[in-house]
Order: C-alpha cells, then structure tokens, then sequence
C-alpha cells in the first residue's frame, strides 16, 4: 500500500494546477485548523499546568507535607517524636503546631479564624510564611508576651495594625459566678502576612506555641507535628514509612490526602478542557474529508489510467491515506512548535497584549495570581501531537475507501 510511487503520487497531489486552487485553499484552511487548534491546547495545557504548580505551592507554603499527631488530635512529648523522626529520608525540617478554631473580636468586628500556635525559630523549616510577613516580623511572637500575626485579609477586616489589642474567644467555656462563660485572651498584633491564598490571608492567625498551649489548656502536649520534605510528590510514600517506623502509634497523614478534593478538581478541569479543545482539533481534521473527496473528485479519470496500468486498490487507497497524513502532518508539526513557543513565553507575550491594548486580564485587585503562569509538559505535548495526527489519520480512511472503488471502465467510457 506504501511504496514509492504511492508517495510520489500523494506529493504530487499537494501541487496545485490553476483548476484545482479551490481545493488547495480548502487543504490550506484545513492545516490552518489543526496548527491553531493544537498551538491552543498546548498552550492552554501549560497555563492549566502552571496554575495548577502555583496553587500547589501557595498551598504547601502554609500547610505541611505530613502531619503527625496522636489518634484523640493531641500529641504529648512532641521532642520525641521528632528524634524518631529525624533521620527519615527526604526530610527537611520539623516543627510541632497547635490549631484551634477560635473568634476573634476588635472594637464591633468579630471574625472567624483558624488560630495556629507555631514556634518562631522552627516554624520556617516547615512553611514560607516567615517570608511573606509584609508589617512586623515572625521573631516577635515571644512566650508569654501573647502577641498575634494576622493574615492581610483578616486583618483588614477587623481593621486593625501593629499595637492593636484583638480579643480571642475560644470555643471552650469556663465556669465563673456569673455562669458559664467563654474562655477570652487579649492579643497585640504584632505582624500581618500575605501569602497569596485567600483561606489563609482572611482566616488565619499566628501566636507563639506556648501561648496557644495555655489559652487551650493543653498543658505539654501540641495538636501535631508538622514535617517539610525535598519532594512533595514523595509525600504518601515517606507517610508509610513513617508509619510502620513510629509502629502505629500516631496518626501520619500527608497533604495529598488533606487536599485530595482540591487537586482532582483541578486534575478534573485540566482533562475537561483537553476534550473540549480537542474538538476544535477534531473539526479541523475531519476538514480534510472535504478536501480528499474533492480531490478524488478531480482525480478519477487519473485513478482510472492509474488502475489500467496496474495500480491496485490498495495503493490508490495509499496515495489518499499519505495524502492526508502529509497535510495531517504539516499542521500537526506547525501546531506543537507554535503551541511550545508559546507556551514557553506566555509570560512574556500575555503582558505585550496587555500594553498594547490597555487591558489587564488578571486584576491584581481581584485575583491574587495576577499573572498567567506557563508550565510546560512534555508529555502533554506528545499526547496533543499523537492525538491530532491520529484523528486526521482517521479522517482519510473514507476518502480513501471511496478512491479505491473507482472502476476503470466505468470512468474511461466516454473519454
């Protein structure tokens, strides 16, 4: 079926006579289409891809890798389990942490919060947060001073700044004459972060470990230990070693599992948006029905000196197939070095287009990922690449079908 002359004549084919420019524009638009609709879902794929790693990092920049606790949510003798921890592989950094769920009250605003009790000196081996504090400083929150960071947003809406007293009301009551009532600690802001993440730069607040332990009464004990690693994706294995090392006695937990809703949205939206642009691709492809029918419309005296002189079925089914294949090809091959150079400067190209026309995609006021990331994955482009030509391979098997049924007697009798 795929001998020389087969290719010969499907080259010979591409080639214009001044009779048949119509059906070489109609195979010019058909390229057209693939090579637009394959640079758009490369490129699209990558930013996809580059918010997906963002979120990702924002997210971790707060949250830890693992988590270790005890099986009731507190965690006694913290230090220990440190030590046995480690020398684990992969393991960066570890430092405990208290969470509680609290109020928090200034003059006539009260907000919800997630309070988290960290130590200082260790907190930045486990998160970023240490380096994304715009007033103040991490260092201040100091045992027994009871001062608090604020997260931007939580503390815009309280409006509140350095040397403001916030008032943090626990959900655990204490008895007193007057009755039952909830146990409240007054705090001065003594910093205020922005990490980029709204859940936690409008719901959380930091105080020093020691003086979270006291508000909750937990005495020695901590909610957990926090543990930073070198790869993040090594995170559920390093979660099952630890397991089996600290023998079942505590609870090991890592983010994928904390976060596994979050991600598969974002996995679920990625692969929505592959098919959806894969039908641009699929259009575009199945154009080149139009174009081989017509081809073998003009063709069909050609095929039938060509079946005369011995050219079988099977190789006229051949010269349509590469045809096909060859304009495939071409706009397959435009379309992935279109969509990797664009994908590789979409950083650059996105904010030309803004300048040029006075527009701003991402507000910096609305969104906090105020620029279009690009992450470019190789195998994605493999993937559109092999799909896009598999789909126009598909698209001349009926053309080709119908030139191979051309009887020689029938189109020759009246020429």
């Amino acid at each position: 079926m795929f001998k020389p002359l087969t290719l010969y004549l499907a080259l010979r084919y591409t080639r214009a006579k001044k009779r048949t420019h119509f059906i070489s524009f109609i195979a010019l638009t058909s390229i057209l289409g693939i090579t637009l609709g394959v640079t758009a879902l490369i490129t699209v794929l990558s930013v996809m891809n580059g918010f997906e790693s963002e979120l990702r990092r924002r997210i971790l920049g707060m949250t830890s890798h693992i988590t270790v606790t005890g099986f009731d949510g507190k965690l006694s003798a913290w230090q220990t389990v440190a030590e046995r921890v480690q020398d684990s592989p992969r393991l960066l950094g570890s430092a405990p942490f208290v969470e509680e769920q609290v109020m928090l009250a200034f003059d006539r605003r009260v907000s919800g919060a997630m309070l988290r009790g960290v130590l200082p000196e260790r907190e930045p081996q486990v998160s970023e947060v240490a380096w994304h504090v715009t007033a103040g400083s991490l260092e201040a929150l100091k045992a027994g001073e009871y001062g608090i960071v604020l997260g931007a947003e939580l503390a815009r809406y309280l409006d509140v700044w350095l040397g403001d007293k916030v008032t943090v009301i626990t959900p655990q009551l204490t008895t007193t004459p007057a009755g039952i009532l909830p146990r409240l600690k007054r705090f001065t802001v003594v910093g205020v972060f922005e990490v980029g993440m709204y859940e936690y730069d409008r719901n959380m607040a930091l105080v020093h470990l020691q003086d979270a332990a006291n508000l909750l009464h937990l005495g020695g004990a901590v909610s957990g230990l926090r543990l930073k690693l070198d790869d993040v994706f090594a995170a559920p294995q390093i979660a099952q070693v630890l397991t089996a090392r600290l023998g079942g006695e505590y609870l090991v937990t890592d983010w994928t599992r904390m976060h596994s809703n979050f991600f598969k949205a974002i996995q679920m939206e990625k692969t929505v948006m592959f098919v959806i642009l894969l039908l641009i691709v699929a259009v575009a492809a199945f154009n080149i029905v139009s174009t081989l029918v017509m081809v073998v419309t003009d063709k069909r005296a050609d095929i039938a000196i060509l079946r005369t002189q011995g050219l079988t079925p099977r190789a006229v089914m051949g010269v349509f197939i590469l045809l096909g294949a060859i304009l495939g090809l071409g706009g397959t091959l435009a379309g992935v070095a279109g969509g990797v150079a664009l994908a590789l400067n979409v950083e650059t190209v996105v904010p030309a287009i803004e300048r040029l026309f006075g527009v701003h995609f991402l507000a910096a006021d609305v969104y906090y990922i105020s620029e279009l990331p690009s992450e470019l994955h190789w195998e994605d482009v493999w993937r559109v690449g092999a799909t896009a030509f598999l789909l126009t391979l598909l698209a001349t098997l009926y053309p080709a079908w119908h030139a191979a049924k051309v009887k020689p007697a029938e189109e020759l009798r009246y020429e």
